[in-house]
């Protein structure tokens, strides 16, 4: 996979001048609400451009070269739009810095008539397109392999077909994307099995029991999927927007290569999407049987990330899911 090429400035007037000119100014900066991570601002240039610009801390510029890298994974499929990525950078004004993350602006527009239809043939698109290529950490041609101890004479190799070619954020926490063989393995060790460790202090001992056979027995309740399927990763209907011609585009992706069952069981995690949605995807997209079942263990990860965001609140859900598998 070619990392992808956003542009890195040192500034944001530098950023400006080299994408509008030299004599691009900032007229007017108005703040977008949404989202409790990053600030978000609509800059009005001089030359008669709007930019979006999402801003954070200096030392979290990662998070937002993690979020190029999903936008511009999901715009590489060529199957649903998502806004186009103009730089990134830092600068060191405003007393402590920041890190900045520059797109074209879009007005939201009123839903068209097609929309949520539109949405779930587009995003069944993208869990089918080829995926192969987004796994690659070293750079290399083909596919990503991982090394593994096959028998005492030597290693062997197995494809990395989970993961992505570099860490993201899910939220403010850190998201490990390291390539595994499996899907159960890749959602076992770099999905749940963080999330547990990170919310020890909130777990009793009969829940790490718990909680330990779940993750020692998940190959009992999960299944391989026909194909890997690029993710958004965190679809929630606040990271689905209509664009100005009404058809739906994503957003504020945390893309990573796994089970699509895993992005269709988040859009129920909180609802808003529309039973449209679910027949035009099902039908572009079959379900394997059983995927009922196993919707809530994929969402038991977005649980336990909100546990170990917001705290003690939401540990009645996870305890609930927990048990639903093992209890």
């Amino acid at each position: 996979m070619t990392p992808c090429p956003v542009l890195q400035f040192k500034s944001l007037a530098e950023a400006l001048v080299t994408l509008f000119g030299k004599s691009v100014a900032i007229q007017r900066t108005d703040r977008v609400m949404g989202g409790d991570i990053n600030k978000s601002y609509a800059l009005s240039l001089n030359t008669g451009d709007t930019v979006f610009m999402k801003a954070n801390a200096k030392e979290k510029a990662q998070s937002f070269t993690a979020e190029a890298a999903g936008i511009f994974a999901i715009a590489q499929t060529g199957t649903i739009r998502t806004p186009k990525i103009l730089c990134a950078g830092t600068d060191d004004g405003q007393e402590v810095g920041y890190s900045f993350l520059l797109m074209e602006f879009i007005n939201s527009g009123e839903r068209r008539g097609d929309y949520w239809q539109t949405l779930g043939r587009e995003l069944a698109a993208m869990h089918q397109a080829d995926a192969s290529a987004f796994c690659q950490r070293d750079g290399a041609a083909g596919t990503s392999t991982i090394s593994s101890l096959s028998n005492a004479e030597g290693m062997s190799t197995v494809p990395a077909a989970f993961g992505f070619y570099q860490d993201n954020y899910i939220g403010a926490r850190p998201q490990s994307n390291q390539p595994a063989a499996t899907w159960i393995e890749f959602f076992r060790d770099r999905r749940l099995a963080p999330q547990f460790k990170a919310a020890d202090s909130y777990l009793t001992s009969a829940d790490r029991t718990r909680a330990t056979k779940l993750l020692d027995h998940l190959q009992d309740f999960l299944i391989e999927p026909k194909k890997p399927s690029l993710l958004h990763g965190d679809l929630w209907s606040g990271n689905v927007m209509a664009g100005p011609d009404g058809k739906a585009m994503l957003i504020d992706p945390v893309a990573y290569v796994g089970h699509a069952e895993a992005d269709l069981a988040m859009t129920e995690l909180f609802g808003g999407f529309a039973p449209d949605f679910y027949q035009a995807y099902k039908e572009a997209n079959p379900l394997e049987p059983g995927y009922e079942k196993r919707r809530d263990l994929y969402n038991l990860y977005q649980l336990l990330n909100h546990l170990n965001l917001f705290g003690r609140s939401y540990l009645g859900s996870v305890l609930s899911v927990v048990d639903e598998y093992v209890g």
